[in-house]
């Protein structure tokens, strides 16, 4: 599993010039999905990512996880995040798990977040999705299973 983590002042997701999902003030999340991710590595990550702090406190500092921000999740499901660009001009996504493993394990995790307290939103699984964000600092974080 390997995500992108972007602290946002506000994300939005388009599927065919319609707004299917937005949040104000948390993070977005770019979701790859691998063909050894199991259950236990989605509880695992989701749990990490809502006890990271890295939202600001009075004083500044990162501080603060999601929860004590008071913020949303923008799920954005990402195969490309697995691709392997070693070898040649084309990436290969040998890394990545078949689309009804990934969709499954994605949804997955997008529950355990919500079940855990955090308000999830989410993009569309296999759709042609525009996301626009504004990054907050920038913040961006690189979370791997394998880490």
């Amino acid at each position: 599993m390997r995500i992108v983590l972007q602290r946002v002042k506000k994300a939005v997701v388009t599927v065919q010039n319609r707004k299917i999902a937005s949040i104000e003030k948390g993070i977005l999340l770019l979701v790859g999905i691998g063909k050894r991710d199991t259950f236990r590595i989605i509880e695992k990550t989701a749990q990490k990512i809502l006890t990271l702090r890295i939202f600001e406190d009075d004083n500044g500092k990162m501080n603060l996880n999601i929860q004590q921000a008071a913020g949303g999740v923008l799920s954005v499901p990402q195969f490309t995040l697995l691709a392997n660009t070693e070898k040649g001009n084309r990436p290969g996504f040998d890394n990545a798990a078949r689309p009804d493993k990934a969709e499954v394990l994605w949804k997955k995790f997008n529950s355990v977040l919500k079940e855990m307290g955090t308000p999830v939103f989410e993009g569309k699984f296999g759709a042609r999705m525009e996301v626009s964000i504004v990054n907050d600092g920038p913040a961006t974080f690189i979370i791997d299973s394998k880490m």
